[in-house]
């Protein structure tokens, strides 16, 4: 799982704006607050707007507000905002992927992992983070002991299986 520096902070900026909710806020007050650069966030909330995710306004009362109740917006619509596609090989969908031979079982392996972490993406929305309380799916995946570490660097090669 990889997550781009433009998707973290699009999802750190509206949960600015949702923690924010119902007033606004500047960008300069969400780039502080979030350690955004400026002018990556200025791209991000332009992003959030033609998604019909975010509206602005501008004049004093002015800044940026969500378009939809927190409770409606999910992680992995604001990830799609960004990046497209939740999982891709090679730049396709899993399902579109075919591989021969002894790897055709392969693309099944990426449709699975796609749809675990579709799960947990689709299932969590900025009102979930911002309350601090996670769907009971979730999380029951944090409290587990291997959640919180990582098996991706070269000691890890010869780690028994399942781990």
């Amino acid at each position: 799982m990889r997550i781009t520096a433009r998707v973290d902070y699009a999802v750190r900026a509206a949960l600015e704006l949702a923690a924010a909710a119902p007033d606004a806020l500047t960008s300069d007050r969400i780039a502080a607050a979030q350690g955004i650069p400026a002018r990556f966030l200025q791209a991000i909330l332009g992003d959030l707007q033609k998604a019909r995710l975010v509206t602005s306004q501008r004049g004093r009362e002015g800044g940026y507000r969500l378009a939809l109740p927190a409770s409606e917006i999910s992680i992995a619509r604001i990830m799609r905002v960004e990046q497209g596609f939740l999982a891709e090989v090679h730049g396709q969908r899993p399902e579109d992927v075919e591989y021969p031979g002894t790897a055709a079982t392969l693309a099944n392996v990426w449709v699975a992992a796609r749809e675990t972490y579709r799960r947990v993406l689709e299932g969590v929305t900025l009102a979930d983070v911002v309350s601090g309380r996670l769907p009971p799916h979730v999380a029951e995946l944090v409290e587990m002991e291997n959640a919180w570490k990582s098996f991706g660097d070269r000691s890890e090669v010869d780690a028994p299986r399942g781990v």
